[in-house]
């Protein structure tokens, strides 16, 4: 694929200037300004301001061919793609297209386009969003940079076309679990860069591993012995590579390595060796106690080896303060550093949101119990989102939604939902709408439903299918879907979520 760049024009011969031509122009030029301090002084005056309205965009998916519509449900691309259109950042309107693919050689052609269907960042053989994923199996695009190749070599560019990275890498890809962790190879060996092209780790090792999922502060590296090491993002060698596994313990300072088959504890402020073997495992570092695993059993000791709890546990990791979640015959409670009971064992998983600061707790299938950071219970019901954003518990709680604080004092959706302006709710086991006031706007007539999403659109459900409605609680659907293989119901507009969660469909 050849690229024309947009170049502005030269000319060997330069014209004369016409000063009839500048005389109009500077005249249109007088007019133009007037006219916009016009408006901009009936704008004041009326007390209204110029929205400008931001969009989003999606992927969808119609007879076969796939499209862009955006966030008011408008067509934008019409369905025609035969693969699916990627869009790394859906508020910026840059769609990248494959077609062209021959399955017998594994070739294919990518392309960008805009929201009118125009070619955009062009000038490369190939143009790609660079795919990441976590061990839940979250997927997500980098969301400001793109991969491109020339002459068989890769490089990046942003969402301007502006070269991040020269087409000179043998392969580009995500460090996987990280945003803007990205992995360069050349020559058999890789390092690792951000999304603005610096260089984070130079390209010299066989491997880059993250330490966890999201972290950002330090990385594992691999030489061409395979021997792991770890590295700071300032390029200082924390931990030599020489052994055969490093591991994270929720520490800034102390690491388990594996040697000849053997865990040891590390603190890289000054190189010493902390533990030096005698247990299966090293789970957790947190001060002075270090989470162990002996003959399978989980315990803790301190920083010299002296043991504070006998391994004795299914299973033992940190929550807060002196508290730690434990697993004994088969089921979970808390126990704190005396090894008390703090909270009993008849929990079928638990876990502690850090983000907000509560325990939550699984009892059953169907039922789930909060617990605050005194451990005093608080929720009792089905947790059916924690949302961090906007701090906020939704639980379904004596056959109805509630909403709480992270205080656990409950709330009306309006006082959460600020943005919102209609509210589900509840009356003789059917669902409708009310607004801010509590007027009734749509009338207890459906099954069930959800509340509005970020775009104004609501899903509705009647005689055992779905369909949706706008902000204002007009139609945008007629239930007429049939959701039932579907994990999380979204509308935009006619469009509903897929059960694959990758596009909207009709």
């Amino acid at each position: 694929m050849s690229r024309n760049r947009a170049r502005g024009r030269r000319y060997d011969n330069e014209p004369k200037l016409n000063f009839k031509k500048v005389i109009g122009v500077i005249v249109a030029l007088a007019v133009i300004v007037m006219i916009i301090v016009s408006i901009i002084n009936i704008v004041k005056s009326s007390g209204n301001k110029i929205e400008v309205k931001n969009y989003s965009y999606y992927t969808v998916y119609e007879n076969g061919k796939f499209g862009v519509i955006n966030n008011d449900g408008e067509v934008l691309i019409e369905p025609s793609y035969d693969e699916i259109i990627t869009i790394p950042n859906n508020s910026k309107p840059i769609f990248i297209c494959t077609y062209d693919i021959n399955d017998s050689d594994g070739t294919y052609k990518t392309k960008a386009v805009n929201e009118k269907n125009e070619d955009i960042l062009v000038g490369y053989d190939k143009i790609e969003v660079i795919d990441n994923y976590d061990s839940k199996q979250n997927i997500w695009y980098e969301d400001n940079i793109l991969r491109v190749s020339k002459n068989g070599k890769y490089g990046l560019i942003d969402f301007e076309g502006k070269e991040v990275l020269a087409c000179d890498y043998d392969e580009i890809t995500a460090l996987n679990g990280v945003k803007n962790n990205i992995i360069v190879k050349k020559g058999g060996k890789v390092g690792l860069v951000n999304e603005k092209g610096q260089t984070i780790i130079p390209v010299q090792y066989k491997e880059i591993l993250t330490l966890k999922e999201g972290y950002k502060n330090e990385y594992i590296i691999v030489n061409e012995n395979d021997q792991y090491g770890l590295i700071s993002t300032s390029g200082t060698i924390l931990i030599e590579p020489q052994y055969e596994m490093v591991k994270y313990l929720k520490s800034s300072n102390l690491f388990a390595v594996k040697d000849s088959g053997v865990w040891k504890l590390i603190n890289t402020e000054d190189g010493s060796i902390v533990i030096d073997g005698g247990y299966d495992d090293i789970v957790e570092a947190r001060t002075d106690s270090i989470v162990v695993v002996d003959d399978g059993n989980y315990g803790i000791i301190d920083t010299n080896n002296e043991e504070k709890i006998e391994p004795q546990y299914e299973d033992l990791k940190y929550a807060f303060s002196i508290y730690y979640i434990a697993k004994k015959d088969g089921n979970y409670g808390i126990i704190n550093l005396e090894n008390e009971e703090i909270i009993p064992f008849e929990y079928i998983s638990m876990t502690y949101v850090d983000e907000a600061g509560f325990i939550q707790a699984d009892k059953s299938e169907t039922e789930t119990v909060v617990f605050d950071s005194n451990l005093g219970q608080k929720i009792s019901g089905i947790i059916s989102e924690v949302n961090i954003e906007k701090g906020y518990i939704k639980a379904y709680v004596n056959n109805e939604y509630k909403y709480y604080n992270f205080k656990f004092e409950e709330k009306n959706a309006s006082d959460l939902l600020t943005e919102n302006n209609l509210f589900l709710s509840k009356k003789d086991g059917k669902y409708g709408y009310i607004d801010k006031t509590g007027q009734i706007v749509i009338d207890y007539i459906y099954d069930d439903a959800t509340e509005q999403n970020s775009y104004g659109f609501a899903a509705v459900k009647k005689d055992g299918l779905w369909g949706s409605i706008n902000k204002v609680g007009a139609v945008s659907k007629e239930p007429s879907v049939n959701l039932d293989n579907n994990i999380y119901i979204d509308f935009i507009g006619e469009w509903h979520l897929s059960n694959n969660g990758l596009y909207y469909e009709k």
